[in-house]
């Protein structure tokens, strides 16, 4: 059996679907299992331990895989995303029909695979750490929409007062120059060994974005600074994490950083630091 899987978007997303990913491994133990996703995202798909091949599929471009026998939505509602799938001609698909708006994003698609009969379970989005956790403290700044980024002046004032842990500020090399602005040298490699030095950490800060997730994923204490998204719909839904937010939404796509974001004060990110540095774990969300 061929199943063809559409989730081309970027690392959270992913680690998102990895209870769904899973799900579909257990129910079609022989299958060959293909993830149409950007292939940037290779090294951490190879640690799902559910998906035979990554076809490198760049947001909802034509999929070049022909009728598969099982064709699997897990990248919208459609339209465009159902027309891509329907493209390849497969003998059967499964996609949202309505769309649960106020759902967390791990159980929107837990949800979809139950409804066909493919049982999830969404606590299963842990990966395999690939050492001992550290002391480290991973300090991430950036993320993929302006209103999600907390300014880099106060990122940098947390790091000032963090002087004497062994702090470690993170950049993908679109976000370089403004990590830049927090510490003289970040680090800007490849993204496995982002997930490395997440995976090991102490501690991470960051902003709702992949690395947040990532966090999640390996089950790293963080403190994650949430604005236009509510952390009940993506945020941690347990483990040793603390979540800051101020109760508003918005624009998650918007340019300028969003109000509610805008709130969180750099002694509010230091008080919540204490916790997870002196106790290993922080509150739950």
């Amino acid at each position: 059996m061929r199943i063809l899987v559409l989730r081309a978007l970027g690392l959270g997303d992913l680690l998102t679907a990895v209870p769904a990913l899973r799900g579909l491994r257990r129910a079609f133990p022989d299958a060959e299992i293909t993830l149409a996703a950007p292939g940037w995202l290779a090294d951490a798909v190879v640690r799902i331990d559910a998906v035979d091949r990554l076809l490198p599929t760049d947001g909802l471009t034509p999929i070049g895989y022909d009728r598969p026998d099982l064709a699997v939505n897990l990248h919208g509602r459609g339209p465009q995303s159902v027309e891509r799938l329907m493209a390849t001609r497969p003998r059967s698909l499964i996609t949202h029909d309505q769309w649960p708006e106020d759902r967390h994003e791990v159980l929107r698609w837990c949800d979809l695979l139950e409804q066909h009969g493919i049982r999830c379970d969404p606590d299963d989005l842990r990966l395999t750490p690939p050492g001992p956790r550290t002391e480290r403290i991973v300090v991430h700044p950036g993320a993929s929409h302006g209103a999600r980024r907390w300014p880099v002046e106060r990122f940098a004032a947390v790091v000032r007062e963090l002087d004497g842990h062994d702090v470690v500020v993170t950049a993908s090399p679109p976000e370089l120059e403004a990590a830049r602005r927090v510490v003289p040298e970040p680090v800007c490699g490849s993204l496995a060994r982002l997930l490395d030095l997440v995976a090991t950490a102490g501690l991470v800060i960051c902003g709702d974005t992949g690395v947040a997730h990532v966090a999640t994923a390996y089950g790293t204490p963080s403190v994650l600074l949430f604005g236009p998204m509510s952390p009940s719909r993506w945020g941690p839904r347990s483990g040793p994490h603390h979540v800051l937010w101020h109760g508003g939404t918005g624009d998650t796509f918007a340019s300028e950083p969003d109000p509610g974001l805008l709130r969180i004060t750099v002694d509010e990110v230091l008080r919540a630091v204490q916790q997870p540095v002196t106790a290993g774990r922080g509150a739950r969300p």
